[in-house]
């Protein structure tokens, strides 16, 4: 929007100044909050005389630009001109201090200044509290003045459920608030409601908020969308969705970027392209699909469902200022997560050709890519080209860096990792400890992981910290450290979960030490109420075995529902240990029966009757995986070549 710069005289007449008011509200109403400041500030260099109702509009482009600054010299002007008792110019005041943290014991001043406060200052201060993290000030406020001098509506009950840091007691108590006033059924208060109760994982609650709602419309929609997005059911989103397409509000053509976004999130959740592929659709029929955030979220959706030249397509239909930084690095992480490199290398060198600047999130995708592929060359090249344009790598990078050195078992780029963790003093990070650990363990270093690990006075209570030390002592066969840790987890109260039993339950097996595996087993699921797993009742299968106590080995095996094909093999290897042929029988059975077309299991049952010297059931064998069909896998071997 363009305006004429006019030469004001002395002498403004109550016309011109209607004139500005309009202008200046015109300005703030289109988004032109910078135009309209400045404006400001030629009107008062020409000494313009402004009425009183022209500073609200002016602190609301402040609010709108957090500018307390700006705020500041409006409120010397207010001031000067005497309007500082007005109200309206007041309120507006007091929202554009409370707008920024720093400024709160501002806005709390100019508001406890004003000599009649009312109802719309009391709100805008308790919006700006609550916003900015200061609830405890804003109950207080609201308990002081709200309850005493005013009567509460349902804006004021709306922004004291705005406060970032929300929990149940809270909402539970504005919700008894709301219903006392009669409000808790305005669209306003209840879509709070629904937003707040959403924050705190109490979906049951804002489910009843949401249903008991006359009147929906969008925003109270896409709230609780969103509520149930963000607490892991993206199904129900779904169905909320649906369920809004099709209600009696013909909600339809109202539809923005925000329920896109999230519905289009929750097919990611559930790798659901057929259904967004639908919502494409309605992006196209709305003509929102080039709109940058939807736009995003359509690469973002087509890429994580594994459908990522249907994501290039998406990005390459629009141009421009319909594609952002965000944009690019949604279409660059897409190309890695689906191994496709090369192209996020010409889509990397073709965003810097268009001017755009890799930010720290894009040179993660590419860092971070490559190491997860394996090219290790390429992720380290990448690590220097960053850091020579003056970006610091995040822990994310560097604990992918340390992962691709782990799985390459490359102990020199894995030691300069550490070396700069030492540098920038983030050696104590519970995740890059843990990626350190894990590292030095693949890499056959045990003293060096255990020196990592023995920095921490106080250990960090994260299971997964503990079990790359005790995971990494089995992998290095050094199964009495392993124990040591496991033991020294429990003395620290630290809750070990699945994870960590598999790993002792595994040492228990390699060292033969029945009774101790035994006791683990039974204290995994009795003292910690883990369920027992596959990959436990593999160990234990294992270890059972080994001694010969196939029978109990067994009937550990008939307590799964549906034992995988790895623990009735590993039964089975017993059976071939101790010669048992009639467990051995049943058990290959049940194996031909899981993976019909693998050989493996009558080979082996074979091979026991063949070392009982029971000729005949060789033949029988022999002859049931030639009538299968079933050829005996040849031996081949294998040599590196340097």
């Amino acid at each position: 929007m363009q305006y004429n710069r006019v030469t004001w005289g002395s002498h403004h007449n109550k016309h011109s100044m209607r004139s500005d008011h309009i202008t200046l509200t015109k300005l703030v109403a289109e988004g032109f909050y910078k135009e309209a400041l400045h404006l400001f500030s030629q009107l008062h260099s020409s000494s313009t005389t402004l009425h009183s109702f022209t500073f609200p509009t002016l602190f609301k482009a402040c609010t709108k630009l957090c500018s307390p600054s700006n705020a500041q010299i409006l409120h010397t002007h207010l001031l000067k001109t005497g309007f500082y008792s007005d109200p309206h110019a007041s309120s507006a005041l007091t929202a554009a201090y409370a707008s920024n943290r720093r400024f709160f014991l501002d806005a709390r001043k100019v508001f406890d200044e004003m000599p009649q406060p009312n109802l719309a200052s009391l709100n805008a201060a308790l919006s700006g509290f609550s916003r900015n993290g200061r609830r405890g000030e804003a109950l207080a406020l609201f308990q002081r003045v709200g309850l005493v001098s005013l009567r509460p509506n349902s804006v004021t009950v709306a922004c004291l459920l705005a406060a970032t840091n929300v929990d149940t007691n809270h909402v539970a108590q504005l919700h008894c608030c709301a219903f006392k006033l009669g409000v808790e059924l305005d669209v306003y208060v209840a879509t709070a409601l629904v937003t707040a109760y959403s924050k705190c994982g109490e979906l049951v609650s804002a489910t009843k908020v949401f249903d008991k709602l006359l009147l929906k419309n969008v925003v109270s929609y896409n709230a609780f969308i969103s509520g149930l997005f963000q607490n892991g059911v993206p199904r129900l989103a779904l169905d909320v969705f649906k369920e809004m397409m099709r209600g009696k509000e013909c909600l339809e053509h109202r539809i923005n970027s925000v329920t896109l976004v999230s519905v289009l999130s929750a097919c990611v959740s559930l790798l659901y392209v057929r259904f967004g592929r639908q919502v494409h659709g309605l992006t196209v029929k709305l003509k929102a699909g080039e709109e940058v955030m939807v736009v995003t979220a359509l690469v973002d959706m087509y890429s994580k469902c594994g459908f990522w030249r249907s994501a290039f397509d998406v990005f390459s239909a629009v141009e421009g200022e319909r594609r952002n930084l965000i944009t690019w690095n949604s279409m660059i992480a897409g190309m890695m997560l689906n191994e496709q490199s090369e192209r996020a290398v010409d889509m990397f060198q073709r965003m810097e050709g268009e001017g755009l600047q890799p930010d720290s999130a894009t040179w993660n995708s590419m860092i971070s890519g490559f190491a997860k592929q394996g090219v290790r060359v390429e992720a380290f090249k990448y690590l220097r080209k960053m850091q020579s344009t003056g970006v610091t790598p995040c822990l994310k990078i560097l604990t992918s860096l340390l992962s691709a050195c782990a799985d390459s078992c490359v102990l020199g780029h894995g030691k300069e990792v550490h070396g700069y963790i030492i540098r920038i003093n983030v050696n104590m990070d519970d995740f890059l400890a843990t990626a350190l650990v894990d590292m030095y363990m693949k890499c056959g270093h045990a003293s060096r992981a255990r020196g990592v690990f023995d920095q921490f006075d106080a250990k960090p209570y994260d299971p997964a910290f503990w079990n790359a030390m005790i995971g990494g002592y089995g992998r290095n066969g050094d199964h009495e450290s392993a124990f040591e840790i496991f033991d020294k987890m429990l003395e620290e109260m630290v809750q070990p979960n699945s994870a960590t039993f598999v790993s002792v339950l595994s040492a228990c097996s390699h060292t033969g030490q029945v009774d101790r595996g035994l006791h683990v087993f039974r204290m995994m699921r009795r003292e910690y109420g883990l369920q027992q797993r596959p990959e436990h009742s593999g160990c234990m299968v294992d270890l059972l075995g080994r001694s010969g106590r196939l029978g109990e080995a067994r009937d550990l095996v008939q307590e799964l529902a549906e034992p995988p094909a790895s623990v009735f093999a590993s039964l089975l290897g017993a059976c071939r240990g101790y010669l048992d042929s009639n467990l051995g029988e049943e058990v290959a059975m049940k194996l031909l029966d899981i993976e019909p077309e693998n050989p493996a299991p009558l080979v082996v049952l074979s091979n026991i009757y063949a070392e009982l010297g029971r000729w005949k059931e060789v033949e029988r064998i022999r002859r049931m995986i030639t009538d299968k069909g079933l050829d005996k896998l040849s031996g081949f071997s294998m040599i590196e070549v340097a």
